[in-house]
């Protein structure tokens, strides 16, 4: 016979945190996409900038999906200095250019039928 852990209410919350920061993660890059292709950004204006928006992230959330997301070829970067002190500033590349205009079209297909319940015509 087998026997399986029941499934506790603290299991289900630390199940549901890990989703719900995933997506998030998601929606983060693509506001810093968006972002960039407006102009250049640098770490401590998106930190602002998402923290407006209700996300609070610290630099050692945000740095490495900046890296990431250069890594992966979407946001290229250079170090200026300004004032005396030197700060790297990320732009968007073509491909981050076209994976946010790929992705905003699948938004707008997602914000349809998830929050107005219309379905897309096959």
């Amino acid at each position: 016979m087998l026997y399986r852990n029941p499934i506790t209410q603290y299991d289900t919350i630390m199940d549901t945190d890990r989703i719900v920061r995933s997506f998030f993660t998601g929606f983060i890059k693509l506001h810093i996409l968006h972002h960039a292709s407006e102009g250049p950004i640098y770490g401590l204006a998106m930190i602002r900038e998402l923290r407006r928006h209700g996300y609070e992230l610290s630099p050692g959330s945000l740095y490495p999906a900046l890296h990431g997301l250069e890594a992966e070829g979407f946001l290229s970067s250079e170090e200026r200095s300004e004032g005396g002190r030197r700060r790297r500033y990320y732009t968007i590349t073509e491909e981050g250019r076209r994976v946010l205009e790929m992705a905003r079209h699948r938004i707008r297909e997602l914000v349809r039928e998830v929050l107005h319940g219309e379905q897309r015509e096959e």
